[in-house]
C-alpha cells in the first residue's frame, strides 16, 4: 500500500515532549503517538465530549506501555504541596530538562488569548527556573517560552482537568533497549488492539460511549444542530488531532506490512479530516454523514488487526 503521511503542525504535545526528552535517540512523533494507543478508537466522554481516541483512554493510561514498547524508562513524581513540587522540579532541573504534565493550558499565558482555565490538557519540557520565571519548550509552537512561576504552578496544579494528578513530572529518562521504529510499532500493537476492543479494566466516566456507538450518537447530535461549544472543541482540537493520529497509524501499519488494516485507518483519517470544513462552514448534515460513514470502520479495523494475530 502506498500511503502519503502527514507532515506539519498539530496538537501532538506529549509526543513532541517525549521526542525532546529522547534526544538523538528519539523515535518520530508518529511512532511515539502510535505507541500510546491513542489512534485505536473513538469515545464520547461521559456521553457528551467527543475524542478520536479509545474508549476509557487518556494520555496517562498510554505512557508506560509506550515507553516499554520503545525501550525507554522514566521516573514519575507527582502530588504533594506546591512548595514541595517546585522544590522537586528545581532539584531535577539540576540534572537536565524535565517533562511536565498534564498542565492546564489556559494558565499558560505566554500563549495568546490564554487568560485562565479552559479545561484543556497540555505537556511541556521545562528547561530552567530563574528570576521568578519558568523557561520551557512548549510544543504548541513556543520554544524557550517563559512564564511567571505563579502562572506555571497554577497550570501544573491541573485541578480543572478530567484526568491526571497535580504536579506530575517525568525525569531520569533511560534507554534500556535499542529498538527500531518498526519493532516498536509491532510491540505497541497488542495494546492498541485491546484499546480498540474496549476490553480490560476500563473505568470511563458514566455514560461514556465508544467506537461505533460514539460516532453514531455524535452524528445525530450534530445533525440536530451543533452548539458552539461542541463545534469549537471539534474544529480547534478533536478533529485535528484525530485525523493526524489515524493518518500516522495508517503509515505505521504500512511499515510493518499490515496493508489491510492500514487501508482502514487511512479511510478513518480521511473521514475525520473531512469533518473540518463542514463543521467550520456549519454544513452540519455533511459532517453527520461523515461520522455515519466512520462508525462501522472501528469494527472493521478490529477484525483486520485480529486476523494476523490469529494466524
Amino acid at each position: 500500500m502506498n500511503y502519503i503521511p502527514y507532515i506539519g503542525s498539530g496538537p501532538y504535545c506529549y509526543a513532541n515532549s517525549f521526542s525532546m526528552m529522547f534526544g538523538a535517540a528519539s523515535f518520530s512523533p508518529a511512532v511515539i503517538e502510535f505507541s500510546t494507543g491513542s489512534p485505536f478508537g473513538m469515545q464520547l466522554l461521559g456521553g457528551g465530549l467527543p475524542f478520536f481516541d479509545p474508549y476509557g483512554w487518556d494520555p496517562e493510561a498510554g505512557f508506560d506501555d509506550a515507553l516499554a514498547a520503545m525501550g525507554w524508562t522514566s521516573s514519575v513524581l507527582r502530588g504533594g504541596s506546591e512548595a514541595e513540587a517546585l522544590s522537586r522540579l528545581a532539584k531535577a532541573l539540576a540534572e537536565g530538562p524535565v517533562w511536565v504534565g498534564p498542565v492546564e493550558m489556559g494558565h499558560l499565558r505566554h500563549q495568546p488569548n490564554m487568560r485562565g482555565a479552559i479545561g484543556a490538557d497540555h505537556y511541556v519540557v521545562v528547561l530552567a527556573i530563574r528570576d521568578g520565571l519558568v523557561e520551557m519548550h512548549d510544543p504548541k509552537g513556543y520554544p524557550h517560552a517563559t512564564l511567571p512561576v505563579a502562572d506555571f504552578m497554577a497550570a501544573w496544579r491541573a485541578e480543572t482537568l478530567d484526568y491526571g494528578q497535580p504536579f506530575t513530572m517525568r525525569t531520569e529518562f533511560q534507554r534500556v533497549e535499542v529498538v527500531s521504529e518498526e519493532e516498536a510499532i509491532r510491540r505497541a500493537l497488542p495494546a492498541g488492539i485491546r484499546w480498540l476492543a474496549m476490553t480490560g479494566d476500563l473505568r470511563p466516566p458514566a455514560g461514556t460511549r465508544g467506537n461505533e456507538d460514539a460516532a453514531l450518537i455524535l452524528a445525530e447530535r450534530i445533525a440536530a444542530g451543533c452548539d458552539d461549544d461542541l463545534r469549537g472543541h471539534l474544529i480547534h482540537f478533536a478533529v485535528r488531532v484525530g485525523a493526524r493520529r489515524a493518518a500516522d497509524a495508517a503509515h505505521c501499519l504500512v511499515r510493518i506490512g499490515l496493508d489491510a488494516a492500514a487501508g482502514i485507518m487511512a479511510r478513518q483519517a480521511r473521514l475525520i479530516g473531512a469533518l473540518q470544513y463542514p463543521l467550520v462552514a456549519q454544513k452540519d448534515a455533511a459532517a453527520a454523514a461523515h461520522l455515519r460513514a466512520l462508525a462501522p470502520s472501528y469494527r472493521e479495523l478490529l477484525a483486520a488487526l485480529e486476523r494476523p494475530a490469529a494466524s
